[in-house]
């Protein structure tokens, strides 16, 4: 019985996908829920899962074709078994002592570890990784670095003085930008022109944090299964504060304000691919374990590959942390139709003044960046000060105060 693969049903944000890569080729046996092809969109990598066991007969589309919602891309005999090699075949198999020396490199790049997707490419498609340019940060080989060397087969050893240019040499390369890398691209320019956007600036002493985690973090962890992170005092602090001052949560619709009566945070977490922003839906009722549960989650289908778009739709409200690369100070951009994002960045000890006394505390700056239009100067700074009062005093926000 003939059974035809699908793309899976888009949402109506998203209009179109490209094929990535196929990980079965016509002919050959797949299983229920193996995965037959990457589908990259605007905005995620989907995968689609083979629907039964059986052999994959025709494959409709081929990598960098375009299909649309619900369109067949490939079509499976349901219980059918891959023919057998033909006897010339076995000629070559002598080869499998090749193998090994490929093995030690495809879970390593360079210095740097595959994430599980691009190790998965990498092993179905055996490709010994330390051949692959790596395009990600810090000269990693990523997921998509594997599959275009997949597309393309071996490099040519012409290509070789291109990663050691000679002296006085001016190299370059055009690579075309992903479809992911290419919407962030025109999100961001759609905020730059769209939004009267300014910058609020302040600092938070985060020595009752840093004391509360060290005094309850393991208790924490063997009740909940989690371990207490910086990154959930931020979030309820964010949604205690956003319930006290509304208009940072709202939204502009032409020339309507849409007040949203619920905090579903954007939390930024960055990928080979770009920053992508998975939401945490209804914050206000969520605890701390919730959030440090949701976080820890999103943050391992960002590596894996995994995010679906319906993590990725909506949100009233984002949270981004560049210090966790090592940034002091930023301006972070909003992300519309959001009219507000709070940037996070590196805490360093700085002498402060307490009590008059000079003391060394773990000191952050803050960051909210707004939209004019709607968000007067006064209530970006009153919700700063909001959100720092309860990084102060943590029971605050314990308390709802």
């Amino acid at each position: 019985m003939s059974i035809e693969v699908k793309v899976p049903v888009l949402p109506e944000s998203v209009s179109d996908a490209t094929i990535a890569t196929w990980h079965k080729q016509a002919g050959e046996a797949v299983k229920r829920d193996e995965n037959l092809v990457d589908l990259e969109t605007d905005k995620v990598v989907l995968e689609v899962p083979s629907p039964v066991d059986g052999v994959l007969k025709e494959i409709k589309f081929q990598s960098g074709d375009t299909v649309t919602s619900q369109q067949v891309i490939a079509v499976i005999e349901e219980g059918a078994v891959a023919a057998a090699p033909a006897p010339a075949a076995a000629a070559p198999a002598p080869a499998p002592a090749a193998a090994p020396a490929a093995a030690p490199s495809v879970g390593k790049a360079g210095n740097a570890d595959l994430s599980p997707a691009g190790l998965r490419v990498a092993t179905e498609q055996n490709i010994d990784a330390s051949k692959v340019a790596g395009t990600g940060r810090d000269g990693r080989v990523t997921k998509e670095d594997l599959v275009n060397y997949g597309k393309g087969g071996p490099a040519p050893a012409a290509a070789a003085p291109a990663v050691k240019p000679t002296p006085g040499s001016r190299p370059e390369e055009r690579v075309p930008m992903t479809r992911i890398r290419a919407r962030i691209a025109e999100r961001l320019m759609q905020s730059k022109n769209s939004i009267a956007m300014l910058t609020s600036f302040n600092e938070v002493n985060l020595a009752e944090v840093v004391k509360m985690r060290k005094a309850l973090g393991e208790s924490f962890e063997k009740a909940n299964g989690v371990k207490l992170g910086f990154m959930s005092f931020f979030v309820k602090a964010a949604a205690e504060a956003l319930k006290r001052h509304p208009i940072v949560n709202a939204s502009v619709d032409g020339n309507d304000i849409v007040y949203h009566g619920y905090q579903d945070i954007s939390i930024a977490v960055s990928t080979d691919k770009g920053l992508v922003t998975p939401v945490l839906r209804n914050v206000q009722d969520l605890s701390f374990a919730d959030v440090e549960r949701g976080i820890v989650d999103y943050a391992k289908k960002a590596r894996d590959g995994k995010l679906g778009l319906d993590d990725l739709q909506g949100g009233t409200f984002t949270i981004t942390n560049g210090g966790t690369f090592g940034s002091l100070l930023s301006t972070p951009i909003v992300n519309p139709p959001q009219s507000a994002i709070l940037g996070m960045h590196a805490i360093k000890e700085r002498p402060v003044v307490e009590n008059g006394q000079v003391i060394a505390a773990p000191m952050m700056y803050l960051a909210l960046s707004y939209d004019h239009r709607i968000i007067d100067g006064k209530d970006a700074v009153l919700f700063l000060v909001d959100i720092k009062n309860q990084l102060e005093n943590p029971q605050r926000m314990l308390l709802g105060i």
